[in-house]
């Protein structure tokens, strides 16, 4: 579970940036809410803004930094460059690190790591947990200067130490170099955070995973509980059916991965491309809609994917990073959830969220969006809407929550937002 975010000089994201995912002092929908220890948390966080505001660069500066943590030790090698991109809009912030830091729970222990870094070198780093609620630093690092507890790993550590290039992290290395202690918190960076859209491909990442089943399982589950019109939905490879719910798949039906990959594509695509690429994955997909025949009876008509709303098949690519997240626990992050969906869509997946009987394992989705009718107190808590804004005097964004406003229960906020009494929404000029 992600407890908070923070960055720093990142694109537009010049100041500190914190998207604090415990919750604020208040009894809005307080059913909806986490309890770890003594504190609460949200299961859904939206962002809003103007175009151009930064909203994006916050979603960017956590995918950037999760990859970087995850795969450093691959990509890294002598003369490489660290891939941050710092606010550029004044004559000093370039010569500055960019800081990340993450504030999440694995195995039911809190974890705080973070680093910050220029394009050159790793400035600084640290990773600390709080095993039976206390304080435990793993390790400390300023530059090439490495602080650790003593302990019988010492020899370990000292090694891992050498091996730490200046623009490499030692939490990516040490994980290579078997430390036990490294390897759990990272944990939750390779299983529990995942991207939607352009940032990574999930179903690409479910494949991995080997949930061949479970993926097409999540889309008839998404696509007939959200009231699409989609009854059932059936799967053929090479002309052999694959039926949902067996667990003894014949040895040949293992080679779908290429097909399932076409497939996850298809989902994002128009209608002939979504074919094209079905055929070249050689799976075929059929949808179930209910209609009439001549005789008025009702009956079950094909259709096939090319043939289902570009909505539908937002949802439905959707549906297993969704499901994933919701059966093992984590957090799903998306820039612009509601694109090519109803508003409705979007609030059937917030409560996949909000709502404790789909949600058992505390997880939680991020996302931005442009749609102003989520913002109802009714469906999110003041402390799960937070804003963007830049500053047209000097570039930089600003990320702040609602919470920090004075609202009243009451209060139309979508109408208030639109009036531009929180900010984040475009200035319109007219043309003369």
């Amino acid at each position: 579970m992600l407890l908070y975010f923070k960055v720093k000089n990142y694109r537009s994201l010049r100041d500190e940036a914190v998207l604090d995912m415990e919750a604020a002092g208040i009894q809005d929908s307080s059913d909806t809410l986490f309890t770890i220890g003594k504190s609460k948390y949200l299961p859904a966080a939206a962002i809003f803004g103007k175009n151009g505001g930064g909203k994006t660069n916050l979603i960017r500066a956590m995918w950037l930094a999760v990859q970087f943590i995850c795969n450093a030790q691959k990509t890294q090698t002598e003369n490489a460059s660290i891939p941050v991109r710092p606010f550029l809009l004044n004559d000093y912030s370039a010569e500055e690190p960019t800081v990340f830091e993450f504030g999440y729970m694995q195995d039911k222990i809190k974890y705080v790591y973070g680093f910050s870094a220029t394009r050159e070198k790793i400035i600084t780093e640290y990773l600390r947990a709080w095993p039976n609620k206390r304080e435990k630093h793993i390790f400390e690092r300023n530059g090439q200067s490495f602080q650790f507890p003593k302990d019988n790993e010492m020899k370990r550590k000292e090694l891992i130490k050498e091996a730490v290039g200046s623009n490499q992290l030692f939490f990516a290395i040490s994980c290579t170099m078997n430390y036990a202690p490294c390897i759990t918190a990272m944990k939750w960076f390779r299983e529990k955070i995942l991207f939607a859209n352009e940032y990574t491909d999930i179903n690409r990442n479910l494949i991995d995973y080997k949930e061949d089943e479970e993926m097409l399982q999540a889309i008839v589950s998404a696509a007939k509980t959200a009231d699409v019109g989609i009854e059932d939905m059936s799967f053929e490879i090479n002309e052999k059916e694959i039926e949902i719910g067996n667990k003894n798949i014949p040895e040949q039906m293992r080679g779908m991965v290429s097909a399932l990959k076409a497939f996850s594509e298809a989902l994002r695509q128009n209608g002939s491309e979504a074919e094209n690429s079905l055929s070249m994955g050689q799976l075929k997909s059929t949808t179930y809609h209910t209609g009439c025949n001549k005789s008025g009876k009702t009956n079950q008509f094909e259709l096939t994917l090319s043939d289902e709303s570009d909505g539908t098949r937002r949802l439905m690519s959707l549906a297993p990073a969704i499901e994933r997240t919701l059966t093992e626990g984590g957090v799903l992050i998306v820039d612009e959830l509601e694109k090519e969906m109803h508003w409705m869509l979007v609030e059937y997946v917030l409560s996949r969220y909000h709502e404790k009987k789909s949600n058992t394992t505390n997880a939680q989705i991020i996302f931005t969006t442009h749609e102003t009718a989520l913002l109802n107190q009714e469906i999110l808590r003041r402390d799960q809407i937070y804003f963007v804004d830049k500053d047209n005097e000097n570039g930089a964004s600003e990320l702040y929550s609602l919470a920090d406003f004075n609202v009243r229960n009451d209060m139309n906020i979508q109408k208030a937002y639109l009036l531009g009494k929180f900010g984040a929404v475009p200035s319109i000029k007219g043309v003369e």
